[in-house]
């Protein structure tokens, strides 16, 4: 199955997942990213992450040039509730 394909049984399963309210609010938020422009500036597959720090759980400033000498680097985002 084609990742398209798995898109779309995915798109299927969470319209009786989520409550209508609750969906309705995922559709609209997407929308209005959609709609700022985002997909124009996101990073494509194969762009270079610009170097960034954060804190880490404990407070300290973690940078990502420092986690890159250690080997490749995988940064995960989450939204939070919706």
């Amino acid at each position: 199955m084609l990742l398209e394909e798995k898109l779309g049984v995915l798109r299927e399963k969470s319209k009786t997942k989520f409550a209508p309210e609750i969906a309705e609010k995922m559709h609209r938020a997407t929308k209005e990213l959609r709609e700022s422009g985002i997909m124009e500036t996101a990073l494509k597959v194969g762009d270079t992450m610009p170097a960034f720090s954060l804190p880490n759980i404990n407070g300290q400033t973690i940078s990502s040039t420092d986690l890159l000498k250690n080997g490749n680097l995988v940064v995960a985002f989450y939204r939070g509730v919706w």
